[in-house]
C-alpha cells in the first residue's frame, strides 16, 4: 500500500507541515482566515479505496478519531467497528441525512465517507453546494477510475467519463456510441454484464472491454473482454469500473449530421418520403437541438429526422409518429439499424401527441390535412426557448403553416431550399434538381432568436 500512500494528497508529514495556527493539520492557514466559514469545524468528506483505512496516511486516521460523527456507507462505516462517536448510514435517502449534518452545532467534528474522489460522481459536489466551501474539506483518494487506467497502462486524459450508479441505462448507447475512450461506474444492478446487453440490443459494438473489481483491495481482479457478447454472459464482484475502448479507433462509425439518404430503409418502389438530406441537415439546424432536448416529429416518414435527432439528443428523448403503416415498419427497421432511441407511434397527429412531455424542438414533416390542429397542439406546449421547423412542397402549405404561425404568436423565417445533385452523364457531369422545399423556422415573438 505504499504506493497508494506515495500519491495521496495528504500524509501524516504533509498534514504537519500544513498546520494552522489551531493545530489543524492538512488546512493551510491562508484556508482558515477565509471569511464567510460558517462552521468552526469543516466537515471533512475522505475518499477511501477498496482497501479501507490501509492506504490512508496518519492524518486520516485522526481526524476520524476525534470525530463526533463518521458518515457513510455500511461497506465504509464497517472499516471502523472501534469507532467511539456516531455513526450514519448513507442509503438512498443522502438528502435527509446531508440535511442532517447542514443542522449540527458547528462544533460538531463531521467526517464523511466517500468512495476514492468525493467529487468525481460523490457526495462532495452536495456538500459544498449545500454548506459552501469554506464549511467543507475535501481530501480524494485514488478514484476507482485511476487506478483501472494504471492497471491498463492507460492514458485516461483523453477519456470520456459516465456513471449508471444509481442512474437508469436510458441514454447510455446514444452517449457510447460516439466515444473512443470511456470509463463506466457500475452497481449491482447495472453491472458490466447489463451494460453490455444494454449496448449490443441498441447496435453498439466494436469495443475491447476491461473490468477491474474491487481494485486495491487484496482480492482485486482485472480481466480483460474482447468480445461484448461474452461480457454479457458473465458476473463480477459488485465493486468494479468498465472501461471501453474503441478497437478502430479512427473508425468511429456515426457520421455527425448528414445520414445519407440511401443509407435509409425506405417505401419501394416508390421512393421519396424522406426528408432530403440537404434539407434535413437545415432543419435540424434550424431546430437547435441540445443534448438534453426534448423533440417531435411529426409526419416522420422513414424517419430520417428522428434518427438523427437522437444523435443530437443523447441524454433526452425523441418521439416521432407516422399515419402509413408501410412507412412505420420502415421507421421501426431505421431505429433498429442505426441503434437509435426514438419512440415510434402508429397514429395520425395530433392524437396521440397529448401522451408526450413538452417539447423542446418540434419538426412537422407531413400534416396529413390536420394542419390547425396541429399547430394547436403544438404552439400551445412548446417549451419557452423552442423551435418549431415545417417543410412545406406546396404554395399552399406554405400559406396555411406561415399564417397559423403568425396567428398564434410566432415569429417566422422563410428559406426556399433549392438543391441540384451532380450525375454522370457518359464522361460527364450534369446536374440534376431535387424538389425545392420551403423550411419554416418558428419561435414566439417574444424570445430572440
Amino acid at each position: 500500500m505504499e504506493r497508494i500512500e506515495e500519491r495521496m494528497p495528504v500524509d501524516a508529514a504533509a498534514a504537519d507541515r500544513t498546520a494552522d495556527a489551531s493545530g489543524r493539520p492538512g488546512h493551510e492557514a491562508s484556508c482558515a482566515k477565509r471569511e464567510g466559514m460558517r462552521r468552526r469545524e469543516p466537515i471533512r468528506v475522505l475518499g477511501i479505496g477498496a482497501e479501507g483505512p490501509a492506504g490512508w496516511g496518519e492524518a486520516y486516521r485522526r481526524w476520524v478519531e476525534e470525530a463526533d460523527v463518521l458518515v457513510g456507507g455500511e461497506r465504509q462505516l464497517s472499516f471502523f467497528p472501534d469507532f467511539r462517536g456516531e455513526k450514519w448510514v448513507l442509503k438512498s435517502a443522502i438528502g435527509e441525512v446531508v440535511d442532517r449534518m447542514v443542522a449540527q452545532p458547528p462544533e460538531r467534528k463531521i467526517v464523511v465517507l466517500a468512495s476514492g474522489d468525493p467529487l468525481f460522481y460523490g457526495i462532495g459536489g452536495l456538500l459544498v453546494k449545500k454548506l459552501g466551501r469554506d464549511s467543507v474539506e475535501i481530501h480524494p483518494h485514488l478514484s476507482s477510475v485511476q487506478l483501472a487506467f494504471a492497471r491498463m497502462g492507460e492514458s485516461w486524459h483523453d477519456a470520456a467519463f459516465l456513471s449508471v450508479h444509481g442512474r437508469p441505462l436510458d441514454g447510455l448507447a446514444e452517449q457510447v456510441r460516439r466515444l473512443r475512450k470511456v470509463a463506466i461506474l457500475t452497481d449491482d444492478v447495472n453491472t458490466p454484464a447489463a451494460v453490455a446487453r444494454h449496448l449490443l440490443d441498441a447496435g453498439v459494438d466494436g469495443f475491447r472491454a476491461f473490468v477491474g473489481e474491487n481494485l486495491g483491495a487484496p482480492d482485486e481482479r482485472c480481466t480483460w473482454w474482447d468480445d461484448l457478447r461474452e461480457l454479457a454472459k458473465a458476473a463480477f464482484a459488485p465493486l468494479n469500473v468498465v472501461v471501453l475502448l474503441r478497437k478502430c479507433p479512427d473508425a468511429v462509425s456515426d457520421i455527425p449530421l448528414g445520414i445519407p439518404d440511401e443509407a435509409f430503409a425506405q417505401r419501394k418502389p416508390d421512393k421519396g418520403l424522406i426528408t432530403k438530406k440537404e434539407v434535413r441537415v437545415i432543419s435540424l439546424a434550424e431546430l437547435r437541438i441540445r443534448k438534453d432536448s426534448v423533440v417531435w416529429d411529426i409526419g416522420a416518414g422513414t424517419g430520417s429526422v428522428a434518427i438523427e435527432a437522437a444523435r443530437l439528443a443523447p441524454e433526452g428523448q425523441v418521439f416521432a409518429i407516422e399515419k402509413n403503416a408501410e412507412d412505420v415498419a420502415n421507421l421501426r427497421e431505421n431505429v433498429r439499424r442505426f441503434g437509435r432511441r426514438v419512440t415510434v407511434v402508429h397514429g395520425t397527429a395530433p392524437e396521440g401527441l397529448e401522451a408526450w412531455p413538452d417539447p423542446d424542438a418540434v419538426f412537422i414533416g407531413g400534416t396529413g390535412k390536420q394542419m390547425a390542429a396541429i399547430l394547436d397542439v403544438v404552439c400551445a406546449r412548446l417549451k419557452p426557448g423552442g423551435r418549431i421547423v415545417l417543410n412545406a412542397a406546396t404554395l399552399e402549405n406554405l400559406h396555411e403553416a406561415y399564417a397559423g404561425l403568425v396567428a398564434r404568436g410566432f415569429a417566422v423565417e422563410v428559406r426556399l431550399v433549392q438543391v441540384a445533385r451532380s450525375k454522370p452523364i457518359l464522361d460527364m457531369l450534369r446536374l440534376e434538381g431535387l424538389n425545392p422545399v420551403f423550411v419554416l423556422t418558428a419561435y414566439r415573438k417574444e424570445e430572440t432568436t
